[in-house]
């Protein structure tokens, strides 16, 4: 039961934190935050916990508060920001990528003692990480893109409609790319990781977590809408 509370709790002071986040400094508060949590992120989806009777990664939290991020982006300001944060955050994922591996290459001092656990959290191979990369750009667009594309069918109208139907859409991509690239590959460069019914599993759970956690957020945009007004 300590999980499920600990998740409750992380899932509550992300979204709390992006409102304060925004409720203080605006769009660079929302631009600070998806930058963190897209850092934080993926260090978290190397945490495998039990949750509800699911096996599932620690990072969808996180990450899932960047869409919420970019939807008050496009809803309190313009498509044009939001899509900026886009960029923002895909520019922080790669240049954090490359700093690390490069500082992971230093020979360490005998006197060193953290290197190992750097190896074990930065180490990222490859795959995983150009994954990552493909499902977020991807996923992201898509979402500031649907979500205008709704905010403009409805006239600006039923807000929880937009928020929860592009984020469940673009979750569903990002899981489709991430997953494929990083456990089933092309069979050329990248064989199949797993076999075909922990690769559901992985998949199906996943998303579940993505979007009761997409779902939650509703409320939270009606506020950042209230800020704004």
């Amino acid at each position: 039961m300590i999980n499920e509370l600990l998740w409750i709790g992380l899932l509550l002071a992300s979204f709390i934190g992006v409102i304060i986040a925004y409720k203080s400094f605006g769009k660079t508060g929302l631009y600070i935050w998806l930058t963190m949590s897209i850092i934080l992120a993926n260090i978290q989806v190397l945490k495998t916990i039990q949750i509800f009777g699911f096996v599932t990664a620690l990072g969808n939290i996180l990450y899932s508060s960047i869409f919420l991020c970019t939807d008050i982006l496009c809803e309190n300001h313009s498509r044009k920001d939001a899509q900026k944060g886009v960029w923002i955050g895909f520019f922080v994922l790669i240049m954090t990528t490359v700093i690390m591996q490069i500082s992971l290459k230093f020979i360490p001092d005998v006197s060193d003692f953290i290197t190992p656990a750097l190896m074990d959290i930065f180490g990222f191979f490859p795959r995983i990480m150009v994954a990552s990369l493909t499902a977020y750009l991807i996923s992201q667009t898509f979402d500031v893109w649907f979500f205008d594309k709704i905010k403009k069918f409805t006239k600006k109208k039923h807000l929880w409609l937009r928020n929860n139907l592009s984020t469940i859409t673009s979750q569903l991509i990002d899981n489709i790319i991430f997953t494929w690239i990083a456990f089933v590959g092309f069979g050329v460069f990248w064989t199949k990781v797993f076999d075909w019914p922990i690769i559901i599993s992985i998949f199906l759970t996943t998303y579940v977590m993505k979007i009761v956690v997409g779902l939650l957020d509703t409320p939270f945009i009606y506020l950042a809408r209230k800020i704004k007004e």
